[in-house]
């Protein structure tokens, strides 16, 4: 046992017998943050869809509601962080631990070392919600480990990540991020600066970004409620309030979606403006559909979303009011005997460029999920390029920086299929996004741009 951690151990007095049992009183608060936080981490549900969900269908008022937010989406983005410091305290390793005692440790180092909660009630309110939902002996342990990490402050405990070694597991613990996902951004910036700021970047929560959709609603319309508008995209705004209460939002007259996506959108509908026929090969959710569709709308092409999930395509119909929606596998997309002029390919990916937003990805994608990827990628462009018409565009798009996502993507994709070759998109971007695209594509980054971290790159092929 380290000195420093033997101090700590030794420093503490042991309670006295408990005389009377007393009923655990956790509040709703925590209670609900520990409840999303085992189904996100132990049943793959998603945060950013179950949260809301809870906490529309909760008593809580405004002020506690931010406080699970913050409490969620923050102990869920630095639970690596989180995990390594309580491993130090833990006699036993960490990966043999209770789950539930993990996910409410986790919970508690993180009103320690990142809230504005006092050290004093950090600690309690989270043993109340150990006893409720543990029991008494696992409360009881969960309590040891707190207050053992108590004991020291967030900077004394950075202090003591290893400086000797990989620079790369050093960052992983500081920022709570996987190594190989750190490895992938020095191999792609290739700046040990950028990389720190990519990290920094990726833990701090995105503003949510409103949109305005043409027809239906107009930026300024979003800027007269109070919203700033967005730096690159002619659309968008953002906003520091619930965008669900705003009536544009609530009558789908606009939409909520991150800055980047709006520019590939925007983009995509430039390059496109000579072809009549357009299709957004995969469509779901639906933000970049209601976009194109609108803007296709406007200058008379004929729109066309298909989703493979007939779910998802459903939440696409909600928000497309011009064209057809359709379900089917993209890969298939040849079976119905029509041919497009410009088609835009949102592949399935990492979705390593949305950590800001979606916070358990970094836990959950490895690189095995990338190489499986990577396979599906592939397969749905190849069948977008065989029913694009001689002369029309292909827009390959990710929500990943990731080079064997993108740019090692495009280059194979032209080998496959050497019709197509690669445009200059710099004509078509917005003003001063010039230095973000070069030969292959454009590669935005929420360090440098405050957008996810988007690749588009456009390929025409041959008449």
């Amino acid at each position: 046992m380290p000195d420093w951690l033997r101090a700590i151990t030794l420093s503490e007095r042991p309670a006295r017998p408990t005389r009377t049992f007393r009923a655990p009183k956790p509040d709703a608060s925590r209670i609900l943050a520990y409840e999303v936080l085992r189904q996100v981490n132990r049943r793959g549900a998603y945060s950013n869809l179950l949260l809301p969900q809870e906490l529309s269908a909760s008593t809580l008022d405004l002020r506690d509601r931010a406080f699970v937010t913050e409490l969620v989406y923050g102990t869920l983005r630095m639970q690596g962080r989180h995990d390594w410091i309580l491993q130090q305290v833990s006699d036993r390793p960490w990966g043999e631990i209770d789950e539930d005692v993990v996910d409410l440790c986790r919970l508690g180092v993180h009103q320690l070392h990142e809230m504005r909660t006092p050290a004093h009630a950090a600690v309690s309110a989270t043993i109340e919600v150990a006893r409720k939902v543990l029991g008494e002996s696992k409360a009881t342990f969960v309590n040891a480990l707190l207050r053992k990490v108590s004991a020291l402050t967030l900077d004394e405990w950075l202090a003591k990540i290893p400086s000797t070694g990989d620079a790369i597991s050093r960052l992983a613990i500081q920022y709570s991020h996987p190594e190989w996902i750190v490895s992938a951004y020095f191999d792609l910036l290739q700046s040990d600066s950028e990389v720190v700021a990519l990290l920094t970047a990726n833990n701090v929560p995105a503003t949510p970004t409103l949109v305005s959709w043409p027809g239906r609603s107009t930026q300024s319309e979003l800027l007269e409620l109070g919203a700033a508008a967005t730096t690159y995209s002619r659309y968008g705004a953002h906003s520091q309030g619930n965008p669900g209460e705003l009536p544009l939002v609530r009558r789908r007259m606009a939409g909520v979606q991150d800055e980047g996506s709006q520019i590939v959108a925007q983009v995509f509908a430039a390059v496109a403006e000579n072809s009549d026929s357009w299709l957004d090969l995969c469509a779901g959710p639906g933000g970049k559909a209601a976009l194109i569709s609108s803007l296709a709308q406007i200058s008379g092409k004929s729109f066309l979303a298909n989703e493979v999930s007939q779910a998802r395509a459903e939440l696409v119909k909600q928000v497309v009011v011009h064209g057809e929606v359709i379900s089917s596998d993209g890969r298939d997309i040849a079976s119905l005997g029509k041919t497009f002029g410009a088609i835009i390919t949102d592949v399935p990916c990492t979705g390593l460029g949305a950590l800001r937003r979606r916070p358990e990805v970094r836990w959950r994608r490895t690189p095995r999920d990338l190489a499986n990827l990577i396979e599906l990628q592939r397969e749905l462009v190849d069948a977008a390029i065989s029913v694009l018409e001689p002369g029309g565009f292909l827009a390959y798009v990710t929500c990943s920086p990731h080079l064997g996502e993108t740019r090692i993507a495009v280059r194979d994709a032209i080998k496959r299929n050497p019709s197509m070759h690669v445009i200059d998109l710099r004509p078509f971007l917005p003003d001063g996004l010039s230095d973000s695209c070069d030969e292959v594509g454009l590669q935005l980054w929420p360090h440098r741009h405050n957008t996810d971290a988007m690749f588009m790159s456009v390929l025409r092929k041959s008449s």
